[in-house]
């Protein structure tokens, strides 16, 4: 399938990020005896009950400095989420168009190995992430780097176990197969190694590069768009097919007119880019 939808991602991004119940701010705490009524009368009466906004983050009080805080940091937070999230899935998208699975080894109609080869992510995120202001900035940068380790390393892992993808190869009528492309299988029917991408890893991942754990909401942040991303990646995982790898090789018993038809020994398989699909 193709990469995921960023509104898909932001969605998703943004209900985890709920379920984490902030508030801010964060260190509010509700005067009490005389500093109640102190801090009540501080305020004019439609100041001291406002509607919240829709959350991201709660409000400490319905106080209008509260509710206005909060706004402020739905806006700013959501933003990021969901330029950060739009970036993840243009890469994403632009990494599909481009990989591909190279050197899978043929014998007869068994095709095994390979490897998966493809642009890096970190500058291709980069090149759309929020990067407005010191806070973009860092956060897109510890995101990009470590998804883009994150997705190396289990591109890495990918490979074709043994599978019957050339039947044509069992009996092929000349001395070298011509090029022929491979049965398409799910992706999910290939050897594979996800596990830089769970989300407890990756938000891990996103923290130790960010490097700086007196920011407020950041390991929630972080946490969010690693969850987000794992739930698109899943549903991607299972939706993608293997096509185009175009096989050939050698026939070497191959003997007209007393062996007609032989088997590939020793062929490769290299997959057009775009076979990710």
């Amino acid at each position: 399938m193709p990469a995921p939808f960023p509104d898909a991602m932001k969605q998703l991004v943004r209900a985890k990020f709920c379920t984490f119940q902030l508030k801010v701010p964060s260190d509010w705490k509700q005067p009490e005896g005389e500093a109640a009524s102190q801090f009540n009368g501080a305020f004019k009466d439609n100041e001291l009950v406002t509607p919240p906004d829709t959350p991201l983050f709660l409000p400490a009080t319905m106080n209008k400095y509260h509710t206005d805080a909060q706004r402020e940091a739905n806006k700013n937070y959501g933003d990021f989420m969901d330029g950060i999230s739009a970036a993840i899935c243009d890469a994403w998208s632009q990494w599909q168009k481009a990989a591909t699975l190279v050197t899978v080894m043929i014998n007869a109609s068994m095709a095994a190995g390979g490897q998966v080869v493809g642009p890096p992510w970190a500058p291709l995120i980069l090149a759309k992430a929020p990067m407005a202001n010191p806070f973009q900035v860092k956060h897109s940068t510890a995101i990009a780097n470590a998804l883009s380790t994150a997705w190396l390393t289990y591109t890495a892992s990918i490979k074709v176990p043994g599978l019957p993808w050339y039947p044509a190869f069992l009996a092929s009528p000349g001395p070298i197969a011509p090029p022929m492309p491979n049965i398409p299988a799910p992706l999910q029917s290939l050897v594979q190694v996800p596990v830089s991408l769970a989300p407890a890893i990756l938000a891990q991942q996103m923290f130790g590069l960010y490097a700086d754990p007196t920011t407020p909401f950041t390991r929630e942040l972080f946490e969010a768009i690693a969850d987000g991303f794992d739930k698109c990646f899943k549903i991607w995982q299972s939706s993608t097919m293997i096509t185009n790898v175009m096989g050939t090789g050698p026939v070497p018993t191959f003997a007209p007119p007393l062996v007609p038809v032989g088997p590939v020994v020793g062929g490769f398989g290299n997959m057009t880019p775009g076979g990710f699909v």
